[in-house]
């Protein structure tokens, strides 16, 4: 993940799952973000971080629960949300708080 920060500087929206194998509710929210992903296509980038493999990102965001949802662009953060929502509310929100 030596890249992370030129990933969240993208222009185009970025939208950080971080989540963890064991964790039923991260299950539930993958589709979902697939569906996202399908709705949006190019507008929006959807990156997933498993927080076991990745302790020192998820501490630097203060991630303390998964699933958590972190919105970047141009490096900075827009929005965050822990647990899962729906697909309407993550698009929503998406076009709401950046210019996808």
């Amino acid at each position: 993940m030596s890249n992370f920060n030129s990933i969240i500087q993208s222009e185009k929206p970025v939208l950080i799952d971080f989540f963890a194998t064991w964790c039923g509710p991260c299950k539930m929210l993958s589709p979902i973000l697939r569906e996202v992903k399908d709705s949006l296509g190019d507008r929006v980038s959807i990156i997933k971080i498993d927080v076991d493999k990745n302790q020192q990102i998820a501490s630097q965001y203060q991630v303390r629960g998964v699933p958590t949802m972190i919105l970047f662009q141009n490096g900075k953060q827009l929005w965050r949300q822990s647990g899962v929502l729906t697909k309407e509310e993550i698009i929503k929100t998406i076009i709401e708080k950046s210019n996808a």
